[in-house]
C-alpha cells in the first residue's frame, strides 16, 4: 500500500459536518425509539473521534473508552460467540485534521487496545487481524491504510496470551497473533496501531480466531 508522508492526510478531503451529523442521527433515533428497542438495537459506541459498531453481527461489543494516543488507546472490549471471523465496522464522528488533537479530530493515528472475551465453547490457538477500507475487500496499495507499516521494527505489537506476531501487507494488511492459547470464558488482550494516511469516514477491522485443526 502506498505509504505518503503526514502530508498524505488530507484536511480538506471531506466537510467536518458529516461525521458529527452521522452522529447526531444515531442519537435521534435512538432517543426515539421504545427503551426496549433501544436495549437491542444500540450497537455504536463512541470515544475520541471514532464510533465503533458491531452492527455486522456475530459479537458484542460491551465497553469502549479513550482517544487513541499512546498513553490513552482506544479501548474496545468485546465478545465473541464462536470462532468464526466477525468484522468491527469503525466510522469517524469528528473532522478529519492533519496532526489534530486526538479526540477532537480524526488524525489517522489510532493506538489500540482490543480485550476479547472468547465466549465461543473452543480454544484459540491463533488470532488474526485484517484491514479493510472496502467491506469484505483486500486493503489495496494505495489506500493508506495499515498496521503502522512504515514502522519496520514495531515496538507497540503486544498480546496478553500469544508470544509472537506477524504482519502482511501486500494483497492484505494483516496482523496475526501467534504461539498461545486462549481457553474458552477467558479474556486475551491485543495492542497494535493502526495508520491511515488517506482517511475515509468507515473501514472495517476483521476479527478471526483460530482453532485447533486436527
Amino acid at each position: 500500500m502506498r505509504i505518503p508522508g503526514p502530508g498524505g492526510f488530507s484536511s480538506t478531503r471531506f466537510p467536518s459536518t458529516p461525521g458529527r451529523a452521522c452522529r447526531a442521527v444515531i442519537f435521534a433515533l435512538l432517543a426515539l425509539a421504545p427503551d426496549h428497542a433501544v436495549a437491542d438495537e444500540a450497537k455504536v459506541w463512541a470515544t475520541g473521534a471514532y464510533s465503533f459498531s458491531d452492527e455486522l453481527g456475530g459479537f458484542r461489543i460491551t465497553g469502549a473508552s479513550g482517544i487513541g494516543t499512546k498513553d490513552d488507546p482506544l479501548v474496545i472490549t468485546e465478545e465473541l460467540n464462536s470462532a468464526t471471523p466477525v468484522t468491527l465496522t469503525i466510522r469517524t464522528t469528528k473532522p478529519i485534521q492533519t496532526f489534530g488533537k486526538a479526540g477532537e479530530f480524526a488524525n489517522g493515528i489510532m493506538y489500540m487496545r482490543l480485550n476479547v472475551l472468547n465466549n465461543s465453547g473452543q480454544a484459540w490457538i491463533e488470532f488474526q487481524f485484517e484491514l479493510q477500507e472496502i467491506l469484505d475487500q483486500p486493503s489495496v496499495f494505495g489506500d493508506g491504510l495499515s498496521f503502522d507499516q512504515r514502522n519496520k521494527t514495531p515496538d507497540n505489537i503486544w498480546s496478553s496470551n500469544f508470544a509472537d506476531f506477524d504482519r502482511d501487507f501486500e494483497p492484505y494488511d494483516r496482523l496475526l497473533f501467534k504461539n498461545g492459547k486462549v481457553d474458552p470464558l477467558r479474556t486475551a488482550s491485543f495492542e497494535f496501531l493502526m495508520t491511515d494516511y488517506t482517511p475515509r469516514w468507515t473501514f472495517y477491522l476483521v476479527q478471526d480466531p483460530r482453532i485447533p485443526t486436527g
